[in-house]
């Protein structure tokens, strides 16, 4: 297995979102490119990443599972400077990683076995049913969630009268509403009530690209995906089903 990445602060900014829910995941190396689909420890949310085979410069693989700690990669990822590329080689069971920059520089990276289920994100998402879609800028998902986080430990989607509802109530209340002005907006009303800890996690991906795409339905699970360039994230987090504040 030989891979060649141009610009690895793509990957690194993934992995560092992943990180964040996990500290060890399998990547998957196959003929399309690389993935990983990982469950957070509390069956609360999942993460599909994905960076096909034109992000690299040079691809040579067959199918490989590499069992990695997520906290081991980002340090050496982050190693790697503006304009540096990597080369990922396997050997055994180590993950040999070259940075070329000014000097060559090279990283070996045990290989794991990892514990936990293997999860096909795909298959797993595609059973579930939502009933709304909203598209809407990055920057005005960010502040909405930021200011649910200000008064509350959960916020409420709602879509209402063809509108979107960003909304959080406790002692005090935030609410944050878009029209179809704002946002792309199909949906039929529905309501579902989401951690604001998971969420303030995914919002970083929200720094990676101009549109954040949601998914959900009444008391269903949220479908958040961020689509940089060729590189594909997604979460999908549980919903919170409790009485109103």
């Amino acid at each position: 297995m030989l891979l060649k990445l141009e610009n690895p602060g793509v990957l690194l900014k993934a992995i560092e979102m992943i990180s964040e829910l996990v500290s060890e995941a399998r990547m998957k190396v196959s003929e399309y490119g690389v993935s990983i689909t990982a469950m957070d420890p509390a069956n609360v949310a999942m993460v599909g990443f994905k960076l096909p085979k034109s992000a690299f410069s040079q691809f040579e693989s067959d199918p490989e599972i590499l069992g990695i700690s997520l906290d081991n990669l980002k340090r050496i990822l982050k190693r790697a400077s503006a304009g540096s590329s990597i080369i990922i080689e396997k050997k055994e069971n180590m993950l040999n990683i070259l940075i070329q920059d000014r000097i060559k520089r090279n990283f070996s990276l045990s290989l794991i076995e990892i514990e936990s289920e293997d999860i096909d994100f795909e298959a797993k998402t595609g059973r579930m049913e939502f009933s709304s879609r909203v598209e809407l800028s990055s920057v005005d998902f960010v502040d909405s969630i930021e200011d649910c986080a200000v008064v509350a430990d959960a916020c409420s989607l709602i879509i209402r009268d063809g509108k979107f509802i960003i909304e959080a109530k406790s002692l005090n209340s935030a609410r944050a509403e878009f029209s179809g002005d704002e946002a792309a907006i199909r949906a039929e009303n529905c309501k579902a009530r989401y951690s604001l800890e998971y969420l303030q996690k995914f919002i970083k991906g929200a720094k990676l690209c101009e549109k954040t795409i949601l998914n959900f339905a009444d008391d269903h699970p949220l479908r958040i995906d961020f689509l940089p360039g060729n590189m594909e994230l997604s979460f999908i987090l549980a919903p919170r089903v409790e009485t109103e504040d």
